[in-house]
C-alpha cells in the first residue's frame, strides 16, 4: 500500500546526538541535558554504534556514592557496582547496543521496544553505521494521520482494489482514526479479510462494521446489530 508508512525509514529522526566511547561522564550528562535525551549512542571509529548509555547507566554513580569502598570490591560481579566505578562511555554503555534496520517495519521496531523495556533505538544500516533513531513517540506519529487521509486509503488501496466487488455498495467512514465500513455488500464474507487488513494500516485505531447482505426474495434482511 503506498500511503502507508510501513517501515522505520519513515519516522524516525536522522539528526542524532551520539558520543564517542572515550566521553567522559560528566559531558555524557551535559549532553543528555542540552540535547533533553535520556540515552546517546555510543560510536566507535567512523560511527558505527557499539553500546548505547542512558540515564540508568549513570545512577550507579550516585546511588552508591556513600559506599564503603571495601563492601564494592566484594560486589564486583554486580553490573550496578562496576558502573558506579566507570568515568567513560565504553565502561557505562549498555552492549552489544539494540538497534533496528531501516528497513524494518514500525511492527517490529515497536516489539523490540516492548519486550526490551527500551525508549528509543538506533537506526543502523547492514556496518552497523548509525543511520538514525527512532523513539516510541516516532512510532506513534503514523496515530497524527488525518481521517480523510486514512478514508482514501482504505477506499482505494483496499476496498478499491482488492475488494471490487465489494466497492459498490460499500461505504467507508473515519472519525478519530476509526474506520467504519458500512452498507449492503453481496458477499459478507469477505468482511472479515477486508477487516484484517484495514487494521493493518498504519493510524488505524480500530474498525467497526455496519453491513448487510443482499436481500432475497424482495424482503429485507434481519434487524441485527452492527457486525465486528
Amino acid at each position: 500500500m503506498r500511503h502507508t508508512p510501513h517501515l522505520v525509514s519513515d519516522v524516525m529522526t536522522q539528526t542524532v546526538v551520539a558520543v564517542g566511547e572515550e566521553a567522559r561522564f560528566k559531558e555524557i550528562v551535559e549532553t543528555m541535558e542540552q540535547w533533553k535525551v535520556s540515552a546517546l549512542p555510543v560510536l566507535a571509529g567512523e560511527g558505527r554504534v557499539v553500546g548505547v548509555v542512558s540515564e540508568a547507566d549513570l545512577l550507579p554513580k550516585e546511588e552508591f556514592r556513600g559506599a564503603d569502598p571495601s563492601r564494592l570490591e566484594q560486589q564486583r560481579w554486580s553490573d550496578e557496582v562496576r558502573k558506579a566505578g566507570a568515568v567513560t562511555a565504553g565502561e557505562l554503555m549498555s552492549a552489544p547496543a539494540l538497534t533496528v534496520r531501516a528497513d524494518a517495519t514500525l511492527a517490529q521496531a515497536a516489539r523490540t521496544m516492548a519486550h526490551k523495556s527500551v525508549k528509543r533505538l538506533p537506526v543502523v544500516d547492514g556496518g552497523g553505521m548509525l543511520q538514525g533513531i527512532v523513539s516510541r513517540a516516532d512510532l506513534l506519529k503514523v496515530f497524527l494521520r488525518s481521517d480523510d487521509d486514512l478514508a482514501q486509503e482504505v477506499r482505494e488501496e483496499i476496498v478499491g482494489r482488492l475488494f471490487p466487488a465489494l466497492a459498490k455498495g460499500l461505504q467507508v467512514t473515519v472519525v478519530d482514526g476509526v474506520v467504519t465500513l458500512s452498507g449492503r455488500v453481496r458477499d459478507t464474507s469477505l468482511i472479515p479479510v477486508a477487516a484484517r487488513l484495514v487494521r493493518a494500516v498504519e493510524g488505524v485505531v480500530d474498525v467497526e462494521f455496519d453491513v448487510t447482505g443482499p436481500v432475497a426474495g424482495g424482503m429485507e434482511p434481519p434487524a441485527g446489530g452492527p457486525h465486528r
